[in-house]
């Protein structure tokens, strides 16, 4: 019988930088420094709480992966119990070794201890293998999660508003792209 080499544990301050490593592309924008404190906080945080807990994976002694749990609702407006497994990551040198499976079977575990029925988590739209290893693990598609800049919705709203100069100017362009196809098609003989 083979051991596996993979454990998992709560994380503690020692394992910030290594989080901050593994986190860094999902992170907010900012300095290295700034990473590290966030990370710092977020543990720290967690340390005190029952339901949040985060998880790092250990391969052979060395962190290899890591995952933020909490126990909440499917959604605001679902009261369901679940718990959202954010951000499991594992190190690139670590892969296809056990260590993802192990991050998700302590999710599975904080979901028992906390009653919740489901257990949702998020991949990166373009991160194909991560999104494989979800589907692989029973995580079906329920919605696409779109984010984008306060000041680009803004923008985007006042160009669509009515009665703005943007917005009557882009509605008289498309006016008249519309009419200009159906004058081709008025034109095309059947």
């Amino acid at each position: 019988m083979s051991r596996s080499m993979v454990t998992v544990r709560p994380a503690t301050a020692a394992d910030v930088p290594v989080l901050a490593e593994l986190w860094s592309d999902i992170l907010r924008r900012g300095t290295p420094d700034e990473h590290l404190a966030d990370v710092a906080r977020i543990v720290t945080d967690a340390e005190g709480r029952q339901d949040v807990q985060v998880v790092v994976a250990e391969y052979d002694g060395a962190v290899a992966g890591g995952v933020y749990l909490q126990a909440t609702t499917l959604t605001p407006l679902n009261l369901e119990p679940a718990v959202l497994a954010v951000s499991p990551h594992v190190l690139a040198d670590y892969r296809r070794k056990g260590v993802g499976t192990a991050l998700i079977e302590a999710a599975v575990r904080f979901a028992e201890q906390h009653g919740a029925t489901h257990i949702s988590t998020a991949a990166n739209a373009d991160a194909r293998d991560a999104n494989r290893f979800m589907a692989r693990l029973a995580f079906a598609p329920q919605a696409t999660l779109r984010a984008a800049t306060t000041g680009a919705v803004r923008a985007r709203i006042v160009s669509r508003r009515p009665g703005t100069v943007l917005g009557a100017a882009k509605t008289r362009q498309i006016d008249r792209v519309l009419a200009a196809r159906r004058g081709r098609r008025e034109r095309v003989p059947s």
